[in-house]
């Protein structure tokens, strides 16, 4: 991760392994197994074991990432209404038992699979908004929700870690590891909340980059 090994080098035989670090063959052979599972190493039949292709891509943070031309791109998965999570209703300052719209997307980075993301808002706020048609939204929610007259200010992110879902192992092409979750709450003015999503990204191959004021 720290980019001393650079993607496709091979590593030193386990013979010098052990002699480098001191430990024994077998100590060697399962710290291969756990890297492999992991995603961080590839073998090549014959060949050796080699520092994976791609290092870890440092996703900028922000509430809405410009799609372009071999950079970001969004593939919408679902919209519905739903009840309000007890964490979101929570984060929104709604009740439990109020509808909520949900826009469930996968994020790409030149064609890789970077993000599930969850976004809710309040119904009443944004129904009969491009925001509540199945499409993609050219300048996606803060658009509409600044021509609704709730202008995005500042977020907030609660960032933890746990292991994934079958589903979304499957969707970001994950390995054996952890995900990072961010659950953001996105205020207008006068502190209103007006949006939460919940970001989920594999933990191997993604660094959150913060660029704030101070």
């Amino acid at each position: 991760m720290s980019g001393d090994l650079t993607p496709g080098t091979q590593l030193p035989s386990t013979p010098r392994l052990v002699e480098e670090f001191g430990v024994s063959n077998t100590t060697v052979q399962k710290a291969m197994t756990v890297l492999k599972s992991e995603g961080y190493l590839t073998s090549r039949q014959g060949k050796g074991v080699f520092v994976r292709a791609r290092q870890p891509f440092r996703v900028e943070v922000g509430s809405y990432l410009v799609p372009s031309p071999g950079g970001y791109s969004y593939e919408l998965l679902e919209i519905r209404e739903v009840p309000s999570p007890t964490e979101v209703a929570l984060a929104l300052g709604s009740e439990t038992d109020d509808r909520l719209l949900l826009r469930r997307r996968l994020l790409r980075h030149n064609g890789n699979p970077v993000e599930i993301n969850w976004s809710y808002y309040p119904r009443e706020l944004v129904a009969g908004t491009d925001l509540a048609e199945p499409k993609r939204v050219p300048g996606g929610a803060p658009r509409v929700l600044a021509e609704l007259g709730y202008p995005q200010r500042y977020f907030t992110d609660a960032v933890s870690a746990r292991m994934p879902t079958k589903d979304e192992a499957e969707l970001l092409e994950l390995p054996n590891v952890p995900v990072i979750r961010q659950f953001r709450t996105v205020y207008s003015d006068d502190d209103r909340p007006v949006e939460v999503s919940i970001l989920v990204k594999g933990s191997h191959l993604y660094e959150l980059q913060y660029r704030m004021p101070v």
